[in-house]
């Protein structure tokens, strides 16, 4: 998470979005920049509303832009389904060494995911709370040339960034009955997803539960 007191703007980390590149883009011209714990590097709006907004707008002062990044519910999958492939991870009950694409996002679907498909969900992590505390500038993750422009506005500066821990490339496919299971299972990412208009406008969902 990055906060910039004087634009008065706070950027959530969304995990898999390519937030590392833009937080080490972003560092030097940041008032406070959150690294460890990851609960907190990546804290969602719930965890924000509750432990940060406060702090913030003491401080800061209210009316803070608060923005984040979404990407596209399969390729989302595709990049912790990637990630977790990773050597170090071999032999962990989190690895998906020797488990398919197919099944790691059958499994995802699923009420209660086995640890190595339990990588949680976009949709709750950007979750507006009952306060109103929400988003207010959501990007799809696709539109980096839009966040690279609405950043460059805001902060003044250009902003030169740099791919950082991407996951290793591959093929990934999907049969149609998985892919129908995920839209129908999970339909309220993509419809957030779908919700995404231009310079990071959308309609916050009502809150998930």
């Amino acid at each position: 998470m990055l906060v910039f007191a004087r634009e008065k703007l706070v950027f959530l980390s969304v995990p898999k979005t390519g937030t590392t590149a833009w937080q080490a883009a972003l560092e030097p011209l940041a008032t406070m920049m959150v690294r460890d714990p990851p609960e907190l590097k990546h804290a969602p709006v719930f965890r924000y509303n509750r432990f940060f907004r406060p702090m913030l707008e003491k401080f800061v002062g209210e009316g803070l832009t608060v923005l984040a990044v979404m990407r596209e519910p399969v390729d989302w999958l595709g990049s912790w389904y990637r990630y977790r492939q990773r050597d170090f991870l071999a032999g962990r009950p989190t690895s998906t060494q020797g488990i398919s694409f197919d099944d790691f996002v059958q499994a995802y679907a699923k009420g209660n995911p086995p640890a190595f498909a339990n990588v949680g969900s976009q949709a709750k992590f950007l979750e507006p709370q009952r306060n109103g505390t929400a988003a207010t500038h959501l990007f799809r993750y696709e539109d980096q040339a839009g966040l690279r422009r609405f950043l460059e506005e805001r902060l003044g500066a250009v902003i030169e960034t740099d791919r950082r821990n991407a996951s290793p490339a591959m093929a990934l496919e999907l049969s149609a009955g998985t892919a129908e299971k995920l839209r129908r299972k999970c339909a309220g990412e993509f419809d957030l997803y779908d919700s995404i208009g231009e310079n990071g406008a959308y309609t916050p969902p009502p809150p998930l539960s």
